[in-house]
């Protein structure tokens, strides 16, 4: 199996999803899988302009920068994968703009004007499914404690399923990054102990990845637990009384 994991962070191999997927990949390799990672902040990926020249019948399909950027060669290595992950940190409530800008580029893809249903019954296009209709994992992160703020990526993905014909075969949201640093930090790991809970479980799903073709529940709800060491806190934080005693605590420290 070859998995192909697109990293959306500005801050590429530095960042915490360089290390989330870093994460995954152990699992997924120690099952025999063949894993590869492309950072969109080290690749020239042009703006979509939509001039829907790629739509046209001389050049129908083809990209006005196909050869004068790197999209091409990213399209290429996803027809290759079996399973393809897309990880991006949460930038003012959405996925970052690397990963939107590199999606956007789909317009190239597909003929807009052969109509079509999609297998969940929506109206569509014609899409090139050898690049986009791959099993897929949402792999998100922030350092915000809030369940709120990845609903936008959340939703933005499944949506994309459904128009894409590609299952979605995981997602997984690792909060609080803030909180617990940004990478492996043995203080904060013994301060929150939880957290080495989530990343042995960011390992197993990938090990699922292979022997499954899919993470199962407990695997993503367990990789993407709240991992702050008070008692029901998954409860308690969506009570504002609590919250205002938090931030005084927060000040404190």
């Amino acid at each position: 199996m070859k998995i192909l994991a697109i990293n959306g962070s500005h801050t590429g191999k530095r960042g915490y999803t360089h290390f989330l997927i870093e994460k995954l990949f152990e699992g997924a390799k120690n099952a025999g899988a063949d894993c590869e990672e492309i950072t969109l902040a080290k690749l020239k990926i042009n703006i979509c302009k939509g001039c829907s020249v790629c739509n046209t019948e001389k050049h129908l399909l083809k990209c006005i920068y196909e050869e004068k950027d790197d999209v091409a060669m990213i399209f290429n290595k996803m027809r290759e994968a079996d399973i393809i992950i897309y990880a991006t940190p949460i930038y003012v409530f959405n996925m970052s703009g690397l990963m939107k800008v590199f999606i956007d580029r789909i317009n190239a893809t597909g003929n807009s004007k052969e109509f079509k249903l999609s297998e969940s019954g929506l109206f569509f296009h014609h899409i090139s499914k050898d690049i986009y209709s791959k099993p897929f994992v949402t792999l998100i992160c922030h350092d915000n404690f809030e369940n709120e703020m990845s609903k936008n990526v959340v939703s933005y993905f499944k949506t994309f399923s459904k128009f894409m014909d590609a299952p979605q075969v995981g997602t997984i949201i690792r909060r609080s990054g803030k909180v617990t640093g940004h990478g492996k930090n043995p203080e904060k790991e013994k301060q929150y102990p939880k957290i080495l809970e989530s990343y042995k479980a960011l390992e197993l799903a990938g090990k699922e990845l292979v022997t499954k073709g899919k993470i199962n529940r407990k695997t993503q709800k367990t990789a993407s637990q709240d991992i702050i060491p008070v008692p029901f806190f998954s409860i308690l934080k969506n009570f504002k009384g609590f919250k205002k005693k938090a931030l005084k605590k927060l000040k404190m420290e």
